[in-house]
């Protein structure tokens, strides 16, 4: 009877800590002699008013949607998965191999067998720290951690020694066949008379981005293995006693997380380079789990939050390029966001409580 209504902590938390890390960004803007109204009507122009903009708005918002689901998943067991970075750097291998080495006839076969191919790898990367922490004890956190660098190791010495084409220099895999080649929204929306979203690389991943948040509330909220992730997360003790395997659960549910941050690697590999380069994650792992713990570990909440993201990125690099505004200060500003909404969550959380509380008791 505390605590605050589920509307309340689903919208109200978010939004104060998004605008408490508003104001805080708009006193540095001022601290650095720019106009953070002139700052904020920039980035909404470069992102949201524009075609252009809202394809690259909607492209970074297809990463952290994977990037937040695969965090969400691990949430709902209790598990804290940092190794989403690393799971999708190993994903976009698997996209890579798909592609250069299946001799495929239409973009919707390739986009099929890149999918089952960057969730096996993915899922493939996060089952050794899932059965280190299911078998030995090993802390989730640490484990994936460090596999994130391991990550990065394997994939130069492949980039390197074994993909590069004969006499390049940049450590990255030749162009994938045309016939690999997915449909960009230019391609799929734009006419002669309207060329909408010209150059951006927002693509058909977006739409499996989608269903891949109507799969996931489907699994956790629908299906007897989403209640037995949830089961395990509340009370493993519960779950045991219920005849719940805590290290099925445990690997299966890493597994899954594995998988969806695989699956980012079709947006920036197969979607956007059209080839696997070094560093395609670009942070993205990282940001899932602010987006996650933004979004609840609620699909919706979820891609709400990447849109958010989405919208920072693009609209940071608008800055970036129109203002004197540094883009290091763009990552300050996504790091405020963080902040509130991850950190300091309960500085927001606590006095709403509080305030219901005292509301309730007066009405009483």
């Amino acid at each position: 009877m505390d605590k605050m209504p589920a509307w309340a902590d689903a919208v109200l938390v978010p939004l104060i800590s998004i605008l408490l890390a508003a104001i805080l960004s708009a006193l540095v803007i001022l601290a650095i002699g720019e106009n953070p109204v002139e700052a904020f009507k920039l980035m909404v122009d470069g992102a949201l008013m524009r075609s252009s903009g809202w394809g690259y708005t909607l492209y970074y918002t297809t990463n952290f949607i994977f990037t937040g689901l695969c965090v969400a998943v691990a949430f709902h067991a209790k598990m804290f998965n940092i190794g989403g970075e690393g799971q999708a750097m190993i994903g976009g291998l698997g996209v890579a191999l798909a592609c250069l080495f299946i001799p495929f006839p239409h973009w919707s076969i390739a986009l099929v067998v890149a999918t089952l191919a960057a969730a096996a790898f993915g899922a493939g990367w996060a089952f050794i720290p899932a059965w280190l922490q299911a078998k030995r004890g090993s802390h989730i956190v640490i484990t994936t951690i460090m596999f994130n660098f391991i990550a990065a190791a394997v994939l130069n010495y492949v980039l390197v020694n074994l993909l590069r084409p004969v006499g390049a220099m940049e450590p990255a895999t030749g162009r994938f066949p045309e016939a690999t080649h997915l449909p960009t929204f230019q391609d799929l929306f734009a006419t002669a008379e309207n060329p909408l979203f010209r150059g951006s690389p927002a693509n058909v991943t977006f739409f499996l981005a989608v269903a891949a948040c109507v799969a996931f509330w489907y699994l956790i909220w629908r299906t007897k293995l989403g209640y037995e992730i949830r089961a395990f997360g509340h009370s493993e003790s519960a779950a045991r006693y219920a005849g719940i395997s805590p290290v099925r659960i445990t690997v299966v549910a890493m597994l899954i997380s594995g998988g969806l941050a695989g699956m980012m690697a079709l947006n920036t590999t197969m979607g956007e380079a059209e080839r696997l380069v070094l560093n395609a994650t670009e942070g993205a792992g990282f940001i899932g789990i602010a987006v996650a713990l933004m979004g609840r570990s609620h699909p919706v909440g979820v891609f709400l939050a990447a849109l958010l993201f989405g919208f920072l990125y693009q609209g940071g690099a608008e800055l970036a390029l129109w203002t004197n505004i540094p883009r290091e200060l763009i990552t300050v500003i996504q790091a405020l966001v963080i902040l509130f909404t991850g950190a300091l969550d309960n500085m927001v959380r606590l006095p709403l409580e509080k305030l219901f509380l005292a509301t309730r008791r007066r009405s009483s």
